[in-house]
């Protein structure tokens, strides 16, 4: 007897309006694919008793948590085929359908959509499923502009469209009211800051008083956030938000708000032109002789984003990256993380990708899409060439390079996870149309100098 042809189905939804119906739109797409492999089941076909149903998630992303468990499922063996109603159920992006199919293919898995005939088996049916996928990401990119539109065309009326709202204030039927159990704090944050003039000494001294920020539970997942210690990222953003003087910003414009002010317009000036003087202070002190390549793109096994930090001994500067654990509160205060010296975690992911380039396997893939030997050439000589400049990371070239091409890093005990981007350094010598896959997958052992707790 033979083994029967595992099917999962798939559904997905954009948005929470209608999901607490007993038939919602889940329901519809599952009941149409189950459908569709009953039909089949004289072929072997059986559906999975597991339900893959995503709601209130946007096809413009991966990050979807049963998305992620379909993912995990296929790679371990548990389903050969996967059952939407539609592709852009699965993904409105071309991007992370390209990846998608990468996992599908890795594990021998296909898949169908029950409303929309093609195989992609054939050249035709992969022609046919590329268009769709373009168009349900030009609908998405359409809908995310008419949005955007919608929210500055608000904003300019004063309205507030939602997000966390500010210390100082609650939000209710959209629209921000005082909290009056936090604006307090908010003119003590003014007040103390123009006393001090340093939001270093600011924020320890809040910190000695035992304030914190208030706890915010999350609508959609219940989640709760805050009931921390300010940090000084957090006082920045108070001291800089116009929200406080019944204001509303929209990117770099500022517009009168519908809401009522806490704090009145002279202290909210004194304290813009105190943060701007300490800016300009700063800037001339440190001078930023040694810029952090890979700022914003280091993550530690945590998955918190790690941040550049640096010291001096003996007039010598050190930079480090650090993660905000360790640089909000110390060690002697309970916080955990790492802190990594940044010459040594740039050299690692300069070697591993010297070690991935020169790997003639690696070349072998680069170069496959392409059938002139002329640019064959050129593009190694390219690969050479860059290979070349991350021998010395440390130099102004190594360390603009490594700014350019990484896209992301990511640690664990004792590995180094990163995606390069191969076309910032070597795109310019491509034919156009050219289908050389130009983004690097790197993971690799590693041994690093943690200066800071175990996470």
């Amino acid at each position: 007897m033979t083994e029967p042809f595992r099917c999962a189905i798939y559904t997905r939804k954009s948005t929470e309006e209608g999901l607490e119906q007993d038939f919602n739109s889940l329901d519809a797409q599952r009941e149409a694919c189950s459908a569709y492999i009953t039909s089949l089941r004289h072929e072997g076909w059986a559906e999975l008793p597991a339900r893959y149903d995503d709601g209130d998630f946007s096809g413009g992303s991966m990050d979807r948590p049963v998305l992620e468990c379909l993912l995990a499922d296929i790679e371990a063996g548990g389903i050969d085929e996967v059952v939407v109603y539609k592709v852009d159920r699965l993904t409105r992006s071309l991007a992370d359908f390209a990846r998608i199919v990468a996992i599908f293919d890795a594990a021998e898995v296909s898949f169908v959509s029950v409303s929309e005939a093609f195989n992609t088996t054939t050249s035709m049916g992969r022609l046919t499923l590329n268009v769709l996928l373009s168009f349900a990401q030009f609908e998405r990119e359409v809908t995310a502009e008419r949005i955007r539109d919608k929210i500055a065309a608000s904003k300019k009326k004063g309205m507030w469209m939602g997000g966390v709202p500010p210390l100082g204030y609650r939000a209710e039927a959209r629209k921000l009211l005082i909290n009056p159990k936090e604006t307090d704090l908010v003119r003590q944050i003014f007040q103390r800051y123009l006393d001090l003039g340093s939001v270093r000494l600011l924020q320890a001294e809040l910190a000695d008083q035992g304030y914190k920020t208030p706890v915010r539970t999350a609508r959609r997942t219940g989640r709760q956030s805050g009931g921390c210690l300010l940090s000084k990222g957090k006082l920045y953003w108070v001291l800089s938000n116009p929200v406080l003087i019944g204001c509303v910003r929209h990117r770099d414009q500022v517009y009168d708000g519908q809401h009522e002010p806490i704090l009145d317009r002279e202290t909210w000036e004194r304290a813009q032109a105190m943060l701007a003087a300490n800016r300009r202070c700063h800037a001339h002190r440190s001078k930023a002789q040694a810029p952090s390549p890979l700022a914003g793109k280091l993550f530690d096994p945590a998955g918190l984003r790690m941040r550049p930090v640096h010291a001096k001994k003996r007039g010598k500067r050190y930079r480090y990256y650090t993660s905000p654990g360790l640089i909000d509160s110390s060690r002697e205060a309970g916080a955990s993380g790492w802190r990594i010296p940044g010459a040594q975690i740039e050299a690692a992911l300069a070697a591993a990708i010297r070690h991935h380039l020169s790997n003639p396997a690696t070349r072998s893939t680069l170069i496959a899409g392409i059938n002139q030997p002329t640019q064959v050439g050129t593009l190694l000589t390219a690969i050479g060439k860059l290979v070349g400049v991350l021998h010395d990371p440390a130099s102004p070239e190594g360390q603009h390079l490594l700014r350019r091409i990484t896209r992301r890093v990511a640690l664990t005990e004792d590995r180094l996870s990163a995606t390069v981007d191969l076309a910032k350094a070597l795109g310019d010598t491509l034919l156009p149309g050219s289908d050389v896959e130009l983004t690097l997958e790197i993971s690799e052992p590693i041994r690093l100098d943690r200066r800071g707790s175990t996470l």
